[in-house]
């Protein structure tokens, strides 16, 4: 059984829009006078399926249980010409910034990130006509209707990367959590070793008039930028942010080198995305007060002074936090927005617009398949003169027959479309 407290930031649930209702053949009747013209009414749309960004949501658990989305299907056409009731859409909630991505493809669909913000995923078959809707001129009394769009299931994938302006890393236990709950309103979780934080924690931070976002991130360790630890899971949440406070544990109370720390969480991060190694970087040595802090200060600053801005502070008592919260302001001030994932914005689940075919050769058998051939399908009564008259009409207009002869199909010979075999006939 899953681990209810387990942080998920990542799933795959499968997504399916609701079938179009199928159209109604009947005709109206009178007391003595039976079947006095067609009133077959429409069948209704089938549900679409949406994608919800909500502010509420700080993961992506509840999928781990709720995999499945189906949307509601059209009801049948009615009789009198009533048109069937459209099927119920589904909204899917997800936290602010989840990425939604085409699990086959890997087609980024939608970035989910503002709250409200809603994203239609796949739509809804349409449904399919009465039997009143092919009434012509000619055709008084039309004994077929159309059958309803049938739709497929989808797999999708939920990639949540958490947005924040400053991401605060490092390695486990040098303080990153107290720092945050020093700084903001945030209360992380925060105990004496390592992946105490199993989430990030996110804070909004004051400093005078302005404010941002500063998440924790959960500690990395050598070998994360190729999956080690905890390794991919998070390393994808600090490429949300703009600017990274790295967190050093300079008093070397554990036998750690906070030179070396440095240098091995900086080629984690290279070894990730280029990206997150050109993000700018603040350090903040933190346990000064802890003997022989002064020492690795100063070598600290002798090797990494020149390149970056470098705050000694005492996470746990509040030591010289405000210096450090100016910089990250006026480097923020500095820096672009946060940025939303490039996403196909036109990318949709639907049925083709377009009647297209292919024709190819099977055992002898000239086969014609596409979305021409599913409309056919869903409109054709093999046992009705007008169905089929209609049905080859189609073909004629849609360029199938033209397309036979520059094949070389001669007479006589087998042509198959969706569930219908026939025999040439010039």
């Amino acid at each position: 059984m899953a681990d209810k407290n387990a942080f998920t930031d990542k799933v795959k649930i499968t997504i399916k829009s609701g079938d179009g209702g199928d159209g109604m053949n009947s005709f109206k009747s009178y007391k003595g006078k039976p079947a006095c013209g067609p009133d077959g009414g429409d069948g209704g749309k089938g549900g679409d399926v949406y994608i919800v960004a909500d502010r509420g949501l700080n993961d992506l658990l509840p999928f781990r249980y709720t995999s499945k989305f189906v949307a509601g299907n059209g009801e049948r056409g009615g009789t009198n010409q009533c048109f069937g009731r459209g099927g119920d859409d589904v909204k899917i909630k997800v936290p602010v910034g989840t990425v939604v991505r085409d699990f086959e493809t890997g087609t980024v669909i939608a970035d989910m990130f503002e709250d409200g913000e809603s994203k239609l995923i796949a739509e809804g078959g349409r449904g399919g006509k009465g039997n009143t809707r092919f009434t012509t001129s000619r055709r008084h009394a039309p004994n077929f209707a159309q059958k309803g769009e049938k739709t497929e299931p989808h797999v999708l994938v939920l990639e949540l990367k958490v947005i924040a302006d400053v991401g605060i890393i490092g390695f486990p236990n040098v303080g990153k959590s107290t720092l945050l709950s020093r700084i903001s309103a945030a209360r992380p979780k925060i105990a004496n070793y390592h992946f105490t934080t199993l989430s990030p924690n996110l804070g909004v931070v004051r400093v005078y008039d302005k404010s941002f976002v500063a998440a924790d991130i959960p500690g990395l360790i050598e070998g994360a930028a190729e999956g080690a630890g905890l390794g991919h899971d998070f390393l994808r949440h600090i490429e949300r942010t703009r600017l990274l406070l790295h967190v050093v544990d300079v008093s070397g109370a554990e036998g750690r080198d906070p030179v070396e720390d440095f240098k091995k969480i900086n080629a984690e991060l290279s070894g990730y995305s280029e990206k997150l190694a050109a993000l700018p970087q603040v350090i903040a040595l933190n346990k000064c007060d802890v003997w022989g802090a002064e020492e690795n200060i100063a070598r600290f600053r002798k090797v990494y002074g020149g390149k970056y801005k470098i705050f000694p502070v005492t996470a746990v008592k509040g030591e010289g936090l405000r210096p450090l919260l100016d910089e990250l302001s006026a480097q923020l001030e500095k820096l672009p927005p946060v940025a939303r994932e490039e996403a196909d914005e036109l990318f949709t689940y639907r049925r083709p617009s377009d009647l297209g075919f292919e024709i190819f050769m099977d055992d002898g058998v000239y086969v014609v398949e596409g979305p021409l051939v599913d409309m056919l399908c869903r409109n054709v009564t093999l046992n009705d003169p007008d169905s089929m008259a209609y049905f080859q009409k189609i073909l004629r207009e849609k360029g199938v027959i033209a397309k036979l002869r520059e094949m070389g199909i001669k007479e006589g010979d087998t042509v198959s479309i969706g569930d219908v075999e026939f025999d040439f006939v010039e």
